[in-house]
């Protein structure tokens, strides 16, 4: 044994003696969404007896997050770049904390100090001949935290698949865990008659040779339902899953009109079931790059016809976007949303989407509204924003006066609430 191999068998530890490298007071970043490495975050939170004040950073955690529940405040703090499900509670009730940040930036938080990462903790796949071990589903920021951060713990683990673009070697690595088990997946989300009937109206704004960025849920996957009868689609995103697997397989998209990157999917992670997961290993035509790459709007923008399609919680009469907040409620984040509306934005023949419900609570309350929620933040600018879509229409705000877009909005609102939006528009002097 030699080489990277003789550094590699002095690595290997159990996940118990690697955790007690995280001391007290210290920044712990995780791998991130299902690119978490479980056993590591089991044997962190084992510890929490013996710890305090232990910050943990992440985007979504696909995992329990135990460390964000009652009880772990003393032993662990989470600062949340992206509130899921796991960590809303905790979010909601001061518990945890929010860092508002485009996901193309959140990498340079940790390269430029501004939160400086004490220990990465990260899941790998098994190393290739050259001692280089592929992210597998999260490249995203992770591997800026791994390079910069004072150690790094890599779970190695079989079952993740090996994806090309960014790797990381050995010598990168200061501890490993050998852990073996499958891949957190996210099940294919339920698609009503709305989604299917806003993924319809948002497929008719979709061109034959568009390259595609998808956010996650029932309404991008119900886009992919209406997109059959496309030729050459493309896929440059910050993550896809399942339903572009389809398309993929019946040759809609072939990624040969991309502009950049021809013939690859691009994507910075990936969250789906073992299918994707097995679509994408060992794939030389699927591209894992860091988030900083995928999505720098500057090169989203480099794509002709680039489509980005997203959602929003509410959107007022100027058009401004809330994708994240209920209220004074941090629901979700930022993530990507504005960077590939600005890259479609800045792209030939571009066009950004957000395409939401037209109401929420039982068609009790309309998603469109004269003004937003008390307390909730303006996701995207009223100035970046395109096309609106909901199960009634597609309406197109760009070069659109106040008083246009409130009329194009009620035209999209539920039926119930035109009236009353109508109503509040003109005491509001807005029509």
């Amino acid at each position: 044994m030699s080489g990277w191999q003789n550094k590699y068998s002095k690595k290997i530890m159990g996940a118990e003696d690697a955790l007690k490298k995280v001391g007290s007071n210290e920044r712990v970043v995780l791998g991130h969404a299902c690119g978490e490495p479980p056993a590591l975050v089991d044997a962190l939170v084992a510890r929490a007896a013996e710890l305090r004040n232990v910050e943990i950073v992440h985007m979504v955690a696909m995992g329990p997050a135990k460390y964000a529940q009652p009880g772990m405040e003393k032993s662990f703090r989470h600062n949340s770049l992206f509130v899921g499900a796991a960590t809303r509670k905790a979010v909601s009730a001061r518990r945890a904390l929010h860092t508002p940040c485009f996901f193309s930036e959140i990498p340079r938080l940790f390269t430029w100090g501004i939160l400086p990462v004490d220990v990465t903790l990260m899941q790998v796949s098994l190393p290739d001949a050259k001692g280089f071990c592929s992210l597998g589903v999260s490249v995203d920021y992770t591997l800026a935290a791994a390079r910069c951060g004072r150690v790094t713990i890599a779970q190695m683990n079989r079952f993740m698949p090996r994806t090309m673009g960014e790797k990381i070697h050995l010598d990168e690595i200061d501890y490993i865990v050998e852990k073996d088990e499958p891949i957190i997946e996210l099940k294919p989300p339920t698609i009503g008659d709305k989604e299917k009937a806003i993924g319809e109206y948002v497929a008719k704004l979709i061109e034959d040779g568009s390259t595609l960025q998808l956010g996650i849920g029932a309404i991008p996957d119900a886009v992919l339902l209406f997109l059959k009868d496309k030729k050459d689609l493309g896929i440059h995103s910050e993550m896809f899953s399942d339903g572009v697997v389809a398309l993929a397989e019946s040759g809609v998209v072939t990624n040969r009109k991309k502009t950049i990157n021809t013939g690859k999917f691009v994507a910075t992670f990936l969250m789906g079931t073992r299918k994707l997961y097995d679509f994408v290993d060992n794939n030389p035509d699927v591209l894992m790059r860091p988030v900083d790459y995928t999505n720098d709007p500057f090169i989203i923008g480099q794509h002709e016809k680039m489509i980005s399609i997203n959602s929003a919680l509410q959107i007022d009469m100027m058009g401004q976007v809330n994708a994240e907040m209920i209220g004074r409620n941090q629901f979700s984040g930022v993530g990507g949303q504005v960077d590939f509306v600005r890259g479609a934005s800045r792209s030939e023949e571009g066009k950004s989407i957000i395409a939401l419900p037209s109401t929420a609570s039982g068609e009790k309350v309309s998603r469109i509204v004269l003004e937003l929620d008390e307390g909730s933040a303006v996701t995207t600018s009223r100035n970046d924003i395109h096309f609106i879509v909901t199960e009634y229409g597609a309406a197109d705000l760009r070069g659109k006066c106040i008083r246009d877009r409130a009329r194009a909005l009620i035209a999209i609102a539920h039926p119930d609430f035109r009236d009353s939006l109508a109503k509040q528009a003109s005491e509001a002097g807005i029509i």
